[in-house]
């Protein structure tokens, strides 16, 4: 091993807004808040979701090469329809797509994301 993992980190160009999504959609809290720099997570020392502020950002258009997803998160859920509401009101956007086990949306700055049926 050469080193342990510290955060994924997320452009967006509201941080504190996409914190809160990410903080109510997986029930974690602030561990670091600064003016362009936001780490969400279980605990300080655990890894985290950080939220990182740039000027433009050019947003993802899954599926489509040309403008790549960037990354994405799975998020394990028991009903995907009770999870769906809860996302939509959130501020997520449904993709249309996925199957009967997973559905994909995007987050309020147009990452992808899925709700996976556990």
């Amino acid at each position: 091993m050469i080193g342990k993992w510290q955060a994924l980190v997320i452009d967006c160009e509201d941080p504190d807004k996409l914190a809160s999504f990410y903080q109510e959609l997986l029930g974690m809290i602030r561990v670091q808040e600064e003016d362009e720099f936001i780490s969400i997570g279980d605990a300080a020392d655990r890894p985290a979701i950080a939220l990182q502020r740039v000027e433009r950002l050019v947003r993802p258009q899954w599926p489509d090469a040309d403008h790549p997803q960037q990354m994405h998160v799975d998020v394990l859920v028991g009903d995907l329809d009770a999870a769906e509401a809860e996302v939509l009101r959130l501020g997520a956007t449904s993709l249309d797509a996925g199957t009967d086990t997973f559905r994909v949306y995007t987050d309020p700055s147009g990452h992808p994301f899925c709700l996976v049926l556990s």
